[in-house]
């Protein structure tokens, strides 16, 4: 059972944020292009740091943690799946925020 544990904490980062998506109406979802054009730039670096960081040796991801699926660069499924859901996630408590304070103007929407 611990294979889940970083699948654990994706679910646990889901549950805790994209129900602001219907709650609140943030349409992070809706609007997934804008949200992927912010994610994939920095999304790629990390990658590359992740695949560069496992080559070398630098860290390792717990195999009794895991679910065992590996992408390209012998990178986790859950460290993929970690790099877009966090920050889907952080988006949406940014638009959750602006959505309970007051709409303010933040990057392209002036």
């Amino acid at each position: 059972m611990r294979h889940f544990g970083y699948v654990a904490m994706l679910v646990f980062t889901v549950v805790g944020s994209f129900w602001l998506e219907v709650a609140l109406r943030v349409r992070v979802l809706k609007r997934w292009r804008r949200a992927l054009a912010a994610i994939l730039p920095i999304g790629i670096l990390f990658v590359i740091w992740d695949a560069y960081a496992i080559s070398r040796g630098h860290w390792f991801f717990d195999p009794n943690q895991i679910l065992g699926i590996f992408g390209p660069f012998k990178i986790p499924l859950e460290e993929f799946l970690f790099f877009l859901i966090v920050p889907v996630a952080a988006i949406m408590t940014l638009e959750a925020v602006r959505r309970v304070k007051g709409h303010w103007i933040i990057g392209d929407e002036k």
